[in-house]
């Protein structure tokens, strides 16, 4: 898949670098902005208890 979007992405090297780590630093803010707060509340992990 990463060889895919590599050949994908267009000009040379220097260029395809910095698509491939704009697209990565969207991806990682799309988990920490969007997904990770949406599914936290569903996660058990907030129901411990200790005695």
């Amino acid at each position: 898949m990463y060889g895919w979007i590599w050949r994908h992405l267009p000009g040379p090297m220097a260029v395809r670098a910095i698509t491939a780590l704009l697209l990565i630093a969207g991806v990682v803010a799309l988990l920490m902005f969007v997904v990770f707060p949406w599914i936290e509340p569903k996660l058990p992990f907030n129901e411990v208890t200790t005695e």
